[in-house]
């Protein structure tokens, strides 16, 4: 039995016997992001002994979203299946057919939460979806439900301008040269940003770094919280979190070679102040910030043409 025909897909629904809200929660989208996974795995336990209750709508837990790369224990399968999530009649990479299970899939929810973690250090926060627009690119009708939601999820550091942010970069890298793949705006479409398409809100709640034993406790909370706030389980919904901070990314930066490195190891939400040296090129060329605001995301051993690190800035949205 070769790699490939050792692994399946494994969703678990729960329905409740009144009407209600269809929630779908993923674990490791990222094969070596693992607190959904014992987070989902935790729960689940709980429903069938009886001790957590499913009274309204349905919740699906997908544990394992990307079973090749979880296999592998690293973040990726043959891509990253988190960009350009599309259903294809053609596949060719593996999340090419993780993307023609899961897109269905999440078609027949109206709300995802979505468990990740991430490379450096950090405190947990939610990704949200952009504000209510009719514009190309991610129009969007539900965001004062989206964010309620976010606020209940026990973490209080809020981010937005993901695609837009994406956007940009894809105009640069275009400008450069890039590959189509890489050069496409719709490369930056996730679980996510496909959920908002099918009409549904969506969050991707980043848990922490990802060996943090911590992490998993953040993930099983916010499950918790999430049933109670959409009245899928007898639980009081949670209190709004309070004392939040706001923040949207305004640039991505790519590391354009494997000599370009950081002047130190940044950690997610590292403040940087306006003109303050990041990282050096493999030519000597210095990256700074362009304001006072924040270093996100950075990732000092990502492949040249990949992201290397947003930057973000402080936002009234929450």
């Amino acid at each position: 039995m070769n790699e490939l025909e050792s692994l399946h897909f494994q969703s678990v629904t729960f329905t409740g016997l009144a009407p209600g809200t269809r929630l779908v929660v993923l674990g490791a989208v990222h094969g070596n992001e693992t607190c959904g996974t014992q987070a989902i795995r935790r729960v689940i336990a709980e429903i069938e002994a009886g001790r957590l209750a499913v009274v309204a709508g349905s919740v699906t837990f997908v544990p394992v979203t990307n079973p090749l790369a979880y296999a592998r224990r690293q973040r990726l399968g043959d891509r990253n299946l988190n960009r350009k999530l599309v259903p294809t009649d053609t596949p060719v990479e593996f999340e090419d057919r993780v993307a023609g299970w899961l897109c269905p899939l999440l078609a027949q929810h109206d709300a995802l939460l979505d468990l990740h973690s991430f490379h450096t250090p950090g405190e947990p926060f939610v990704m949200l979806g952009p504000e209510d627009n009719q514009g190309a690119l991610e129009p969007f009708a539900r965001a004062a439900e989206e964010t309620a939601l976010a606020r209940a999820l026990g973490v209080h550091r809020f981010i937005d301008g993901w695609l837009d942010t994406y956007a940009a970069g894809v105009a640069r890298r275009l400008a450069a040269g890039a590959s189509p793949r890489e050069a496409d705006v719709h490369y930056g479409v996730g679980t996510t940003e496909y959920m908002r398409g099918q009409g549904g809100i969506a969050l991707t709640l980043e848990c922490g770094q990802h060996d943090d034993p911590a992490a998993p406790e953040v993930a099983y909370r916010a499950i918790h919280n999430a049933l109670a706030h959409l009245r899928l389980s007898p639980a009081a919904p949670p209190l709004p979190a309070s004392a939040t901070e706001a923040l949207r990314l305004y640039e991505v930066v790519d590391r354009s070679h494997e000599g370009d490195r950081f002047v130190r190891d940044w950690s997610s939400f590292d403040p940087v102040a306006a003109g303050e040296v990041i990282g050096i090129r493999h030519d000597g060329t210095p990256v700074r910030a362009a304001c006072d605001g924040y270093v996100v995301f950075p990732h000092p051993e990502a492949a040249p043409g990949h992201e290397w690190f947003y930057l973000a800035r402080p936002s009234d949205r929450v």
